[in-house]
This record gives C-alpha cells, structure tokens and sequence, in this order.
C-alpha cells in the first residue's frame, strides 16, 4: 500500500482565474494524503478570495502572503520551508493534474527505488483547449543533459523529501525552477521520468516567460552566476537554447 504524506508546492500572483480548477484538480486527486501550501507573492487580484473559498472545507490547503512582492523563487521557497511531507510535489497555480498523477507517480517512485522524478504532460490555452502533442519526458536525465533544454515539466515533479532534504530556490526572477532542478542533481544523479501524461500546463498570453528574448538574459545568469560555468560553455548552451527555440517557432509556423 502506498503511503506518505505529499507537500504540493504552490506560488502564486493574480492567478485568480485559474486557481480554483487547479484546487480541485488537486482535490480530486486518487491518492488523498497530501497538503497543499499555497504562497501569495501579493497578488492584486482576487486570488486571496477565491482560495479562502477552498480553505473553509478543506484543511489540506493552505494559504500564505509574503509581505513583499519577491518573485516565484522566494515563493516557492517559502513554500518549501513550510511543508511537512516525506514527499514534495510542484504545481503552479495555472496548471492542473490528472486525477492518478499523485497515486500513479508515487507507485513509480517506490516500486522503482526512484528519488527524483516528472512525467509527460499536454499543454493547453487560457481556456483548457489542447495545444498540439503531448510533451514527452526523458527516460532519465542528469545535471549534463538538463543544462541543454531542462526537458521536464515544473508541475510534474515529485522528489522524496526525507532522502535528499529541503533546497532553497535560486534567488532568479525567471526559470527558478530550471536551477532548482540544477541544483538537486548535484546531490541525485538521475531524475526519471514517467512516460504517462499526468499533468496539464497552461500556456498563458502574459506569461512570464512568453518573452524568449528577454529570457536569453536570465538563461545566461543561470549558467554564470549561479551555476559558474565557464564563459564559453554558457555561449554554447545560450546559443543552443535559443536554437532550440527558432526552430520550434517555426515548426509552429
């Protein structure tokens, strides 16, 4: 029998819109001992409002503000300071879950002896409307191999807490979770990923990370100031990363 409580790890800013079905995508979830700790980076929506709506019947969810608005790293941060689980998991406030994703992927994890996993996932629109294939997960994935394109899916990871322990999130306005994920696979040589599609990442029109220009910037921060590589090896991978992204413009073209 599967057991262990899970800890979703959940930022969040003026996600109004979406956070409720993200909730109960959550909520409907197979596998039910889980908590979700939802951290407010000062939202000027509504968003307060709509969760409060979730705490009232459901003491799984919970919910911060941060004092200050500081970006989704000290979010999420915070959020994971916060948890209490022998298992973390990750959703943005945008994204939903398949209804087995917990059950299914915790299976994979102990039936496997894996610590550090994602999956494949779909993405869709603002109104839930699928957007072409479905996003497949590498078989497995080390700290080489993610520096090139980081091919796994921020709401579809899940790591074991009590083996590898808590990580502060690199303080970086934009692909936080791309060095998080950097900095685990200095301590975990593989993450493994689950061929099923258990997760559904929205596509955004206002998304923070829709501006591909303005984000060769904070790619190159990542590989220099956080991660130390040497000048030449973070051209090449800049210059990779924005190929990668030509030739998918293109394809959608």
């Amino acid at each position: 029998m599967i057991e262990g409580l899970v800890s979703i790890i959940t930022p969040t800013y003026n996600c109004a819109k979406f956070i409720g079905e993200m909730i109960e995508s959550i909520q409907a979830q197979t596998y039910q001992n889980w908590e979700m700790l939802i951290v407010d980076d000062c939202s000027k929506d509504n968003t307060k409002e709509i969760v409060e709506k979730y705490l009232e019947n459901d003491s799984r969810v919970k919910y911060f503000r941060l004092e200050n608005n500081s970006g989704a790293a000290i979010a999420r941060t915070t959020s994971m300071n916060l948890a209490e689980g022998e298992y973390m998991a990750f959703c943005d406030s945008d994204d939903l879950w398949m209804p087995d994703k917990l059950e299914r992927q915790l299976a994979f994890m102990k039936s496997n002896g894996y610590l550090f996993t994602c999956t494949a996932y779909k993405r869709i629109d603002e109104e839930g409307k699928i957007l072409g294939k479905s996003v497949k997960s590498k078989n497995k994935c080390d700290y080489n191999r993610l520096l090139l394109d980081c091919p796994v899916g921020n709401s579809t990871v899940m790591y074991n807490v009590n083996v590898l322990g808590k990580f502060k999130v690199p303080n970086i306005r934009k692909r936080n979770d791309d060095a998080l994920w950097l900095q685990m696979l200095k301590k975990e040589k593989y993450i493994w990923g689950m061929p099923e599609v258990l997760m559904k990442y929205r596509i955004r029109r206002n998304s923070i990370s829709r501006n591909k220009f303005d984000l060769i910037k904070y790619h190159w921060y990542l590989y220099r100031k956080i991660e130390h590589l040497s000048f030449f090896r973070s051209v090449f991978h800049v210059c990779y990363w924005g190929f990668l992204k030509v030739l998918h413009i293109k394809k959608v073209n």
